[in-house]
């Protein structure tokens, strides 16, 4: 006779083999346990409603998706990229370095990795392959990387995901993200200028000095808001959440009445598209409730605790242990669901050995991001193929280096803590 916990894992693995979507899979799986175990069906609704209805925090995952799908509709992509061109495109290399520095700008903004590809990916890839410098699969490959460090410098929708299954403070995490993503950043533009040398690239024009105050007036309005929210949430003037209805209204504003390049029509398909894509990450979120009840009912992180501390696992091969799990599971899962479901099994065993909860969130995150440009099933890497044109594995060829230069920071990031510890130790955290 199978155990209830048995029959909801094989219901689980079951539907999502028959492509039912992810969250479905999980509530459906919770009813079939608390059927299997005698319990009454109804506590799959009422976990649902009181986890989404008591978590304040979420409210922001729909707002941060509003206001990048606004900077997206209007023209602060472009404006954006011609001023990291004034920055960086002097350089060897000049427009592979364009699309980093801009998905960096374009992170304290949006909080989301799928939107920095989807929304500013095609601009990015035209912009690169214009002159024939550079090959599209290259192009596509950069740009997917590149738009992995959006939800790691803050804001970012992942951060508030980890906030809400770990119970850690998401202003602190925004902080702890900051030098890790940059230090991403770091690693990409290695790369990059390392490609460039190799294929003697040539170096493109200089933007001439006279359009130096043009461009940086221009694009200054977009530039305040990652101060603006920053600004806010550690000033004590707002919280995280409230810092997300800011960027939406202010993305809107400089969008339609600074810039004037936001009608009304993109501003209800930005609204009718952060709809759906809140309406599939709030089905994911509700699932997830839903089968955190059945792991602890089954005290399934315990049993994991348990397990590790007979392993006997000093702190650094437990998160060498880690690393190893999400990357694995970052080749064949999506991010939110290694976040809502794998993640809080693993947090009683971190906090058991001592790990720090910003520490581990961002080192988490960052493991996550990699995963969406890991074959076979990264999702970025179908993003930009399908954004260029090109053959998946042609762009999956040109994006092997710069993997590797990521899970390199990735270690730096999960064995020298203080590079995510020291900015919010800066502002008051005792962690």
């Amino acid at each position: 006779m199978l155990s209830p916990l048995t029959l909801c894992l094989i219901t689980l693995l079951g539907l999502s083999c028959l492509g039912l979507p992810i969250g479905v899979a999980m509530i459906c799986a919770s009813i079939v346990y608390l059927g299997a175990s005698g319990q009454d069906m109804s506590i799959a609704a009422e976990q649902v409603l009181n986890g989404l209805n008591g978590s304040y925090v979420l409210l922001a995952v729909p707002l941060f998706i509003f206001s990048a799908g606004l900077m997206n509709a209007g023209s602060l992509t472009d404006r954006l990229l011609r001023f990291c061109d004034l920055l960086v495109g002097r350089f060897r290399g000049g427009l592979g370095h364009v699309n980093i520095v801009q998905s960096v700008i374009f992170a304290g903004m949006s909080g989301s990795a799928v939107a920095d590809a989807a929304g500013s990916g095609k601009v990015q890839i035209d912009m690169m392959t214009k002159g024939g410098i550079y090959t599209p699969s290259y192009a596509a490959a950069l740009t997917a990387v590149t738009a992995v460090i959006g939800p790691i410098i803050p804001p970012s929708i992942p951060m508030v995901l980890y906030a809400l299954v770990a119970d850690a403070s998401i202003g602190y995490l925004f902080l702890g993200g900051v030098i890790p993503g940059l230090l991403m950043a770091a690693a990409q533009m290695g790369i990059n200028s390392w490609m460039a040398h190799r294929h003697n690239w040539p170096i493109a024009e200089k933007v001439p000095l006279r359009e130096v105050p043009r461009l940086t007036v221009e694009a200054l309005p977009a530039l305040l808001m990652p101060v603006i929210l920053l600004g806010g949430i550690y000033g004590g003037v707002m919280t995280p959440t409230e810092a997300a209805a800011v960027a939406a209204a202010y993305a809107w504003l400089i969008a339609a009445v600074f810039y004037r390049s936001l009608t009304l029509r993109q501003t209800w398909s930005a609204v009718v598209d952060s709809a759906r894509s809140t309406a599939a990450i709030g089905m994911l979120i509700a699932g997830a409730l839903a089968l955190n009840f059945v792991i602890t009912s089954e005290n399934v992180p315990n049993a994991v605790r348990g397990i590790l501390a007979g392993w006997e696992l000093s702190q650094w091969q437990f998160l060498l242990l880690v690393n190893i799990i999400l990357l694995v599971l970052g080749c064949l899962m999506e991010g939110s669901t290694i976040l809502l479901i794998v993640v809080p099994v693993l947090v009683p065993a971190a906090q058991a050995l001592g790990v720090d909860m910003v520490h581990f969130g961002v080192m988490v995150v960052v493991n996550i991001m990699i995963g969406l440009v890991t074959p076979p099933y990264g999702l970025l890497l179908f993003i930009v193929a399908k954004l260029s044109n090109q053959p998946l594995m042609a762009v999956v060829r040109d994006t092997l280096p710069f993997l590797l230069a990521m899970i390199a920071a990735l270690a730096l990031i999960t064995y020298v803590p203080e590079l995510v510890l020291w900015l919010p130790r800066q502002l008051g955290y005792q962690g």
